[in-house]
């Protein structure tokens, strides 16, 4: 409710409010959802806690099929609480400094749709059932194509956001589809009531196999798995900041979510968990080999979340659920470090983004320097970084059940830690290749930018 009162406030004052406020408002409600989370967190963490199922109001009452307005809180939607409102908030926190050249009406549009963003991912890890989740699922898809196309006068930002549009709307129909199987199989779509029916279909019924497919067509959408992936690179357009919302903490990881929400379901449809894995190691090696030759510092970081998600899949397809979303965790971290810093990176250079243009940066900017480095040994998989365990475990689970599919999963994170050194050595090493212009006004990010990176790096 907070980041929607948020986002009422901001869009509608958009004409009167100054800056500051606009600010305020917009960091203030994620940071608020952060505090309420964080509370939320530690009630759920009291031994013996079950999942509270919170109905506010009957929202589609058809016959005999009655799908409440209701949340549902639990130890799974608990921690992407924490993550969506944690990061969001320092994403806000930064995106204050980032945006600040933005009129004051673009200013305020521009947390207005960041505040409706996170609204709609509450919605949709809150949900109690699959119509809920939808809800959020739509929401965040829309927030996406404004956020992308943000400077919309731009004619190539608009077809990016078109892209990614129309491709999760691919993703959305299967979803939709999934949903009413469901209600015809079930006569329900609240999550309680489908997973305690599930078992008496038994394994290897023709139904699941057909639920559990269309479900997971809805997650590549959204989480960018082949052949759905070509929207996320195009993503860029936005502004760094929604990069880092989009691709690093949130959006992208609804997939994983909704796929780990259903674990009863996949758990007894085990010729599509073999295809999920499959296409997860794929997209893994596949968008790590294509970030390998970019040299747009954002493509390549966007490459690196298609195949971190794939990663993410593989430990899914395998049945390991809460590995996948403890790489969910560790990644929304990292990545969010990485996606920031690169920011900070482009604010210096005023707007450069080509890597072949930078270099020799890390003794003008060492807090970005340092925050880059330490996120990119944990994304590479150095211990003691936090992306050493949860790729460790996804690496040996893959290790017990497959032993092709381990050796595709290492061949990627070998790439990602190739890639992302190459990324550190020409933005940081060496000397400036910019022109004197650029290298005249070479200057370390305000405190508002460096803080939300410092923070983000010591997770």
């Amino acid at each position: 409710f907070l980041p929607l009162l948020g986002f009422l406030i901001n869009g509608l004052g958009r004409r009167y409010l100054p800056k500051s406020l606009t600010g305020v408002v917009g960091s203030g409600s994620v940071l608020a959802a952060f505090v309420i989370s964080l509370l939320i967190f530690f009630e759920v963490r009291q031994p013996g806690f079950a999942p509270q199922v919170v109905t506010l109001f009957d929202f589609i009452s058809v016959g005999s099929l009655h799908i409440p307005f209701a949340f549902q809180v639990d130890q799974l939607s608990a921690l992407f609480l924490l993550i969506i409102t944690g990061v969001g908030s320092l994403i806000h926190i930064y995106s204050t400094s980032y945006m600040h050249d933005e009129s004051n009406e673009g200013f305020a549009r521009y947390f207005a749709y960041l505040n409706l963003f996170v609204f709609s991912m509450l919605i949709l890890v809150l949900g109690a059932n699959y119509v809920m989740m939808f809800i959020g699922w739509e929401g965040v898809g829309l927030c996406s194509y404004l956020l992308i196309g943000f400077w919309f006068k731009n004619i190539n930002y608009n077809k990016a956001a078109n892209k990614a549009f129309i491709m999760n709307r691919i993703g959305d129909l299967g979803f939709l589809l999934g949903i009413f199987l469901l209600i015809q199989q079930f006569g329900s779509v609240t999550f309680t009531e489908v997973f305690a029916q599930v078992p008496a279909i038994g394994a290897n019924s023709n139904v699941l196999f057909a639920i559990a497919m269309l479900l997971f067509i809805g997650a590549m959408g959204k989480s960018a798995q082949i052949p759905l992936y070509t929207w996320l690179p195009d993503a860029m357009a936005g502004p760094t900041p929604v990069s880092a919302l989009i691709h690093a903490a949130t959006m992208v990881t609804a997939g994983i979510y909704m796929v780990a929400r259903s674990n009863v379901i996949y758990s007894l449809a085990p010729y599509i968990q073999a295809i999920i894995a499959i296409v997860g190691v794929v997209t893994a090696l596949l968008a790590a080999s294509i970030a390998l030759k970019q040299n747009d510092i954002k493509k390549v970081l966007a490459y690196s979340t298609v195949s971190q998600l794939g990663l993410m899949f593989l430990a899914l397809g395998l049945g390991a659920y809460e590995i996948a979303v403890f790489h969910v965790i560790t990644h929304a971290f990292f990545k969010a470090c990485l996606f920031l810093g690169s920011g900070s990176v482009i604010h210096a250079l005023h707007g450069e983004q080509d890597m072949r243009y930078m270099g020799g940066l890390r003794k003008v900017m060492p807090i970005t320097f340092i925050t880059f480095l330490v996120s990119t040994l944990a994304i590479s998989g150095l211990p003691p970084f936090s992306g050493f365990f949860s790729k460790d475990e996804i690496l040996m689970t893959a290790f017990h059940e497959n032993k092709a599919l381990w050796v595709i999963a290492s061949l990627a994170s070998l790439m990602t830690a190739f890639y992302m050194f190459r990324l550190l050595y020409l933005t940081f090493y060496k000397g400036f290749r910019g022109t004197e212009e650029q290298k005249h006004h070479l200057h370390e990010s305000p405190g508002l930018i460096t803080f939300p990176l410092i923070v983000l790096a010591i997770l």
